[in-house]
């Protein structure tokens, strides 16, 4: 579990990176990236690619972390 919100929030850090923005601090960040893990492991699944392991779990969050910083800015405006 301690793994996962390390790698959360490696996620999240790195998305705030890629979206080229201010960020939401630390915790958000964290956050952003264990519910990213969550929603792109959903999207995954749902268009038939399921992944297992650290390393897949880290891109997979990053990616879904990615997604919901775009939305949180569309949003946000």
């Amino acid at each position: 579990m301690l793994f996962h919100i390390l790698l959360g929030g490696i996620a999240g850090w790195l998305a705030g990176k890629v979206m080229k923005g201010d960020g939401y601090g630390v915790i958000f960040d964290i956050l952003l990236g264990l519910i990213g893990g969550w929603v792109g492991g959903a999207l995954l699944g749902w268009i038939g690619i399921h992944t297992g392991g650290d390393i897949s779990y880290l891109v997979t969050a990053f990616l879904g972390a990615v997604l919901l910083v775009w939305i949180s800015r569309l949003i946000k405006g």
